[in-house]
């Protein structure tokens, strides 16, 4: 439905009065479930904690938390109660850890037990401490299983208030704090219904942190949206990925390239294949998708992949391959949904088709800002007002969009612009390949050259040699690495995309 006019509170309860006895939520591994009737008193009691504490709606109310029942309450109860909600990212370490909690004024922070350790690190370099409250030892919510109605505090918020903040992974500095709206965000998730044609009896498998844009806009604002189903473990798990499809009825999912790599280790490919009949798609997003990974995947399973493009800062979906296979662009995401997306300068000139530029977008899925940091909001414009991503692409003549690279990820070569992503796409193509990233490396003669780093598919080999005759094929001498390095696992961000700036930082001093 078009969340226009909704809340994240209006549009629980017109699930909870509209389709009160079908499931929302289960959590697999407790086996408990929720109907949007159970669930809207699941986050009333949120609120009403909240507002028993005493906690300001002038500041967010923070989450160090894992993905399952205490997650996902905090994240729509604080939301339904108009508290904002910050969900920390506990790979981001203790130091960013520290800056974000600082920075955001948080006051009360959540805390699951294997990350308290972490936290108290933390806390120990801020004077201004906020208060820690620790998850129950069961991992159950501390919040009251039932809560009168009487006791509710009647809090209306309205759509243009603040309901999340979110952290950039900081890759070229200080993470930034996006802001996003009650009605960003239900925009997000009607973009992702939208692009998928989602109806109530979908149900979602979200296996992405809840930390993550991704799986707090495409899994949770877009079955909110629709009024379909979630399923949500506590995290992925090869072994039980498909397990969890099968048993718990899903008919979508979303993952990023990585986790598609690691499921085409699971050996009974073939045989799950027969038990795949309610599944229409898979969703693919956070970093680009090779092709040639893709028709592996297909091949295997039987089911296709939606290859898609998102950000923080547009309440992550902005393009998607159409949900029809026949009409999806192997090596793009896809074209708009429900915003509007073009290829222009940095003046917001847009250039001619098939031609490269920035990728801009505008809609109604857009962040208010940045937290504190008008500069960065004023720069992150264009003139007339498109947020420019900082992705290099095309656009050919029906829409679709191909990424070519990042702006500050281009690697410049004796003056001319070579894509990394044209050289992770060849990479991809060799069997024993489960991640792969060109970057570049300063060189005296030609200013920068190109690099890759490789890491192998557990327990298999890669030779150099191999990779060499692969990428002069198919690129050329000039386009092709001059370095390889193998690693067990690439360096990621927050939502899986593999930091090719660090690869840089790391190998500057050693080529």
């Amino acid at each position: 439905m078009n969340p226009k006019g909704h809340t994240i509170q209006s549009l629980i309860d017109h699930h909870a009065d509209n389709i009160p006895r079908q499931n929302y939520v289960v959590y697999p591994e407790t086996g408990k479930s929720f109907s949007w009737s159970e669930f809207k008193q699941r986050v009333q009691s949120v609120t009403c904690y909240l507002c028993e504490k005493g906690l300001s709606r002038k500041v967010p109310v923070a989450g160090l938390l894992g993905n399952g029942q205490t997650a996902l309450e905090l994240f729509l109860g604080g939301m339904y109660g108009g508290f904002q909600i910050l969900l920390a990212n506990p790979l981001s370490g203790r130091d960013i850890l520290a800056y974000v909690l600082e920075h955001s004024e948080t006051k009360t922070l959540f805390v699951a037990h294997q990350y308290q350790k972490l936290a108290e690190e933390a806390l120990s370099q801020l004077t201004n401490k906020p208060e820690i409250i620790m998850n129950r030892e069961d991992e159950l919510p501390v919040w009251n299983e039932n809560v009168p109605v009487k006791k509710l505090l009647k809090y209306i918020p309205t759509p243009k208030e603040k309901a999340l903040l979110i952290y950039t992974s900081g890759t070229t500095g200080r993470p930034k704090g996006v802001i996003h709206t009650h009605e960003s965000l239900l925009y997000g998730g009607w973009n992702t219904e939208i692009a998928h044609e989602l109806k109530p009896h979908d149900k979602s498998l979200c296996v992405l942190p809840l930390y993550h844009i991704n799986a707090q806009v495409v899994s949770v604002m877009g079955t909110l949206v629709n009024g379909s189903g979630l399923v949500m473990p506590k995290r992925f798990q090869a072994s039980k990925f498909w397990s969890w499809v099968v048993d718990q009825k899903c008919t979508w999912f979303s993952v990023v390239p990585t986790i598609i790599s690691y499921l085409m280790n699971i050996e009974e490919g073939t045989k799950l294949k027969s038990k795949m009949g309610r599944v229409r798609f898979g969703r693919s997003a956070s970093a680009a998708l090779p092709p040639a990974l893709q028709k592996a995947f297909e091949e295997r399973f039987g089911i296709k992949v939606v290859e898609t493009m998102g950000i923080t800062e547009t309440a992550s979906p902005l393009l998607s391959n159409p949900i029809d296979p026949k009409l999806h662009k192997l090596g793009s995401p896809g074209i708009a949904y429900g915003n509007e997306v073009r290829i222009a300068d940095a003046d917001g000139t847009e250039v001619s088709l098939n031609t490269e530029s920035e990728i801009q977008v505008r809609g109604l899925n857009l962040m208010t800002g940045y937290l504190k940091n008008p500069k960065a909001t004023q720069e992150a414009f264009t003139p007339d007002g498109w947020y420019r991503t900082g992705d290099l692409g095309k656009m050919d003549s029906e829409g679709y969009v191909f990424v070519t690279g990042r702006l500050k990820e281009l690697i410049i070569k004796g003056g001319e612009n070579i894509s990394p992503r044209e050289i992770d796409d060849v990479l991809y193509k060799h069997k024993s390949v489960l991640e792969a990233a060109a970057f570049p490396l300063p060189d005296n003669h030609y200013g920068q050259t190109i690099a890759a780093a490789i890491a192998p598919r557990p327990g298999e080999n890669v030779p150099e040699s191999e990779l060499r005759k692969l990428c002069l094929d198919a690129l050329g001498e000039y386009r092709s690495p001059a370095h390889y390095f193998f690693l067990n696992e690439l360096p990621k961000g927050p939502s899986g995309k593999i930091q090719r700036l660090k690869l840089t930082d790391q190998y500057s001093s050693s080529k």
